[in-house]
């Protein structure tokens, strides 16, 4: 999971705070961590029997840690730092 958040999770989500993201967007960034999550974790085997992991193995592997929350955590992080800014900056004057 740490190589997942520090080389994977970065170059999937760059400059993600101004994506406009819809639903479709969102439900394709889902499925391409949980399959990228399945190559990483592999194959579960039971009484020598490989399985592909289910999304709630996933889930508890990974802690619930979802591309879509990381994404909406880093925009309000980015909204927090323009709010912070001086007024006459030209990205603080367009959010207002």
């Amino acid at each position: 999971m740490k190589i997942h958040k520090t080389t994977i999770r970065p170059v999937v989500t760059y400059s993600s705070e101004t994506w406009t993201l819809t639903a479709k967007d969102e439900n394709k960034l889902r499925i391409f961590e949980r399959q990228i999550l399945r190559k990483t974790f592999g194959p579960v085997n039971i009484d020598n029997v490989r399985r592909i992991r289910n999304n709630m193995e996933i889930d508890n592997l990974t802690e619930n840690a979802e591309v879509v929350r990381f994404i909406t955590a880093q925009r309000i992080k980015w909204l927090g730092h323009i709010q912070r800014m001086d007024q006459a900056r030209p990205t603080r004057k367009l959010i207002d």
